[in-house]
């Protein structure tokens, strides 16, 4: 018997022989596992990973729900917090958080910035220390006290050098002073949200806290042996207390809230920061899973045919005493010692497409900075690499480990063509590949679909990449009066303008697409309702004169806002055609009635009527909006004058993208106020394209998964034929002595392709229609079981199978008989 070491050295020599077979090999394989390594790495890092904080397993995110006005997820109000820390038996403590944008002066050039801001409690339940300073304290976060913020490490590094001296220094911060306690740790984010530059407490004042007003998010850590049940349970028990705690807003009824049915719907605090992306994940794990399998089907094939070649070896070996278990484990060395060279190139080239990968992500993908090839990812890499290697080493395993002297030598002799049953085993493999090839193939024309049925939707505006947007904020300490905003508003508008390129400008709360919501409910005046009925939800949007016109968003009936409106804050508003359809029918019936967002609100009259806009992607249905002007009385029951002070302005030119247009539009608005600096600086078409950005990436995935299927099929049949055609030869060379035409021969091996690309097709057909529903939330106007798809990734790889069976068969047409039967 050999050694293990001898037998080893064998192996190695026998690949070293065998450069070729051995390069296609490990090039097929890594190409498998090298994919399957980087979207693995991807699911390991976004959603098995655990999160970076202490016993993250307790930690969760508090939402409720309100079936009663068709609100599915309800955040945190203020005084849901307040009764939650007071009066919970399963909260080991509760915090509250939202994103901000802050404008920091004072230093060099004014800067708009990430922010977060939290109540005293929700750094430490999320286990933050501080890399110097301090975090907040019940000091810091009540109403009335001094001003202080938390820097994050980035932001304190390229601003102040990492100097600690900056802790105790004050920053302004939205026009306000702010003392600097603490600096963020190196490595901490923020679920996920970007990296924030600085965090402020919330200060909130419970004495001036409504029952209602669901402005914030939450998040909770849950005592040990606490259960998600438990925790709703209890939040149920204490959703009664706030309403008899707090009093209700102007104009809403304890029955309003009775009847929106409010509920509680906590979950782990992963799900707020994953989101859904989980669906496109695991869509792309299997569907790379199969590229791993048709690339082991296609290295079975190469080794079959290799381990046919040492069928009299093996033979003599089995004669000379050797064990069928000892031949068994000769050929899975060669196949593992195959499987563990390619996983070393697989995870080159995984380290490889990683980074392309990362960069092609689409925004928003969370916990991109967590995707890397760790420990779990190379073990994933060695599991799948030694499971290829069985797979495709078991078959030759099976077929020859047992191999007898005389059928060894037998089926060795040149003279004989192969039996039906020699090849029946790498047609099965053949089959294998082609379906598998063909469901990859028709995920990846169901998302093309998908896509060209976006890039053709209607979005409601025109020419979004020449459209400029960008932000600025006015805080109440650079300009206190709301109608001086609005003049300042107006003042920018006109010297926007006059910047070259520059055809139309107006502002706005919300840039199509741009992921800003804003919805309550609104009444018409004359449309009856029940005592405490809340009506349907819209969309709420501030707008000045013009910028529909500026979007490219058509009028369907009636006119735009003017400025005099404004300035005499006049009631009047604009709704989007799908509101208008829904109360009155149509956009004409629409115009002049009466509308207002709060039970105590005065009436605005409905001047326009404008076309949808799908202001939630293009995949998503236009929300029913109602458009108000950017200052207004009278509005959701204050009587005070309110202006929007975060706005968007939007700018329509053809120097839209291009770095000197910004620095034009930045020149224009710090003529008038210095201190306002720009911030989310975009096209409309990059909101847009971002919309499609999750829909892309999955595209490119199953296309590159698609291809890689389709290239493996397709030299899997080539490869067949070739080596029936090379196994033949005998026998060809007799059918041609005996008459048979060239075109004959070539017939039946063609014929024989795409009879097992036929069978192929057949069955990965019905494995598609099982597999594709898992994928149905991916699709926008296709359905999963789409005929045209499935009929043209059918013909296509059929003509693809032709084409790989054709080739080879040609070189059975010039076969000449006489030198066939010398050669044997």
């Amino acid at each position: 018997m050999e050694s293990s070491s001898s037998q080893f050295r064998q192996v190695v020599r026998r690949l070293l022989r065998a450069p070729l077979f051995t390069i296609v090999a490990m090039i097929t394989l890594a190409a498998g596992v090298g994919a399957n390594t980087v979207i693995f790495s991807v699911v390991e890092g976004v959603l098995l990973k655990p999160l970076p904080y202490p016993q993250p397993d307790r930690l969760i995110g508090v939402w409720h729900t309100a079936p009663g006005i068709n609100i599915p997820e309800l955040n945190m109000a203020a005084a849901n917090y307040f009764i939650y820390r007071e009066q919970s038996r399963t909260f080991e403590e509760i915090g509250l958080y939202q994103g901000d944008s802050l404008s920091i002066t004072g230093i060099a050039e004014p800067e708009q910035v990430e922010g977060i801001d939290v109540t005293e409690s929700t750094l430490p339940l999320l286990g933050v220390v501080p890399a110097a300073g301090r975090l907040f304290n019940h000091l810091d976060d009540s109403p009335g006290s001094p001003k202080t913020a938390m820097l994050g490490y980035g932001y304190w590094k390229k601003h102040f050098g990492g100097d600690p001296s900056v802790i105790g220094r004050t920053l302004i911060m939205d026009g306000e002073p702010r003392q600097v306690i603490g600096i963020l740790p190196q490595n901490f984010t923020f679920l996920n949200r970007p990296t924030p530059a600085a965090v402020v407490p919330m200060q909130l004042d419970r004495s001036k806290t409504f029952a209602v007003g669901f402005n914030y998010q939450g998040i909770a850590r849950l005592k040990p042996g606490v259960t998600l049940e438990q925790a709703n349970g209890d939040i149920a028990r204490m959703l009664p207390m706030i309403t008899a705690t707090f009093p209700m807003p102007l104009g809403l009824s304890l029955k309003m809230v009775e009847d929106a049915h409010i509920g509680p719907n906590v979950r782990p605090l992963k799900r707020d920061v994953v989101g859904d992306i989980g669906n496109v994940l695991w869509v792309l794990m299997g569907s790379i899973g199969l590229v791993l399998l048709i690339a082991c089907a296609n290295v079975a094939n190469l080794l079959l045919v290799r381990v046919e070649g040492r069928r009299q070896e093996l033979a003599l070996r089995s004669a000379l005493g050797a064990s069928r278990a000892s031949i068994a484990k000769d050929i899975l060395l060669e196949s593992a010692m195959l499987g563990l060279l390619s996983s070393f190139l697989g995870l080159a080239l995984a380290w490889i497409a990683l980074r392309v990968l990362i960069a092609l992500a689409p925004v928003g993908v969370p916990r991109l900075h967590e995707i890397g090839i760790d420990a779990p990812v190379l073990l994933f890499t060695l599991v799948i690499a030694l499971l290829a290697s069985f797979l495709f080493g078991a078959i030759p395993v099976f077929k020859y480990a047992g191999v007898r002297l005389s059928t060894g030598i037998r089926e060795g002799g040149r003279a004989l063509s192969q039996s039906r049953e020699q090849h029946r085993v790498r047609n099965v493999l053949v089959v294998v590949q082609v379906s598998l090839a063909l469901v990859l193939l028709i995920c990846s024309g169901l998302m093309i679909r998908t896509f060209r049925a976006l890039v053709h939707v209607n979005p409601g505006f025109s020419n979004p990449d020449q459209v400029q947007s960008f932000r600025i904020y006015v805080p109440p300490t650079d300009v206190k009066d709301s109608e001086a905003v609005l003049r300042l508003y107006e003042s920018t508008q006109h010297k926007i303008e006059a910047v070259p390129g520059v055809t139309s400008v107006a502002l706005t709360t919300s840039v199509p697409m741009d992921t800003d919501q804003s919805n309550d409910p609104v009444f018409a005046q004359d449309r009856t309702y029940r005592e405490g009925e809340l009506p349907k939800l819209r969309r709420f949007v501030n707008v000045t004169p013009g910028f529909f016109s500026t979007l490219g968003t058509p009028f369907v009936a009636g006119r735009d806002l003017t400025w005099n409106e404004m300035y005499q804050k006049l009631p009047v508003g604009i709704i989007s055609e799908n509101f208008a359809r829904d109360y009155w029918g149509s956009p004409q019936n629409a115009i002049g009635k009466r509308v207002r967002a709060f039970p105590k609100d005065e009436w605005r009259e409905v001047i326009g009527v404008v076309a949808d806009v799908r202001k939630d992607g293009a995949s998503q249905d236009p929300p029913s909006v109602a458009y108000w002007p950017m200052m207004v009385t009278h509005f959701e029951g204050e009587d005070d004058i309110r202006v929007r002070r975060g706005v968007a302005f939007v700018v329509r030119s053809s120097r839209t993208g291009s770095q000197s247009f910004v620095s034009d539009l930045q020149r224009a608005v710090w003529s008038l106020d210095p201190n306002l600096p720009l911030y989310a600086v975009h096209s409309a078409g990059y909101f847009y394209q971002q919309s499609m950005a999750r829909t892309s990436f999955t595209l490119i995935m199953l296309g590159v998964a698609g291809a890689m299927a389709l290239l493996l099929g397709v030299v899997g049949i080539y490869g067949v034929i070739a080596y029936s055609v090379s196994q033949r030869t005998r026998e060809i060379g007799i059918r041609m002595a005996l008459g048979a035409q060239q075109n004959l021969v070539t017939n039946m091996f063609v014929r024989h392709g795409l009879q097992l690309t036929g069978i192929g097709v057949a069955c990965g057909l019905i494995t598609a229609i099982l597999v594709v529903r898992l994928m149905s939330s991916l699709l926008f106007k296709v359905s999963a079981m789409d005929p045209l798809t499935y009929a043209i990734v059918c013909v296509f790889l059929l003509a693809s199978a032709f084409l790989a069976s054709y080739l080879p068969s040609r070189r059975a047409a010039t076969v000449d008989p006489v030198d066939a039967l010398r050669a044997e």
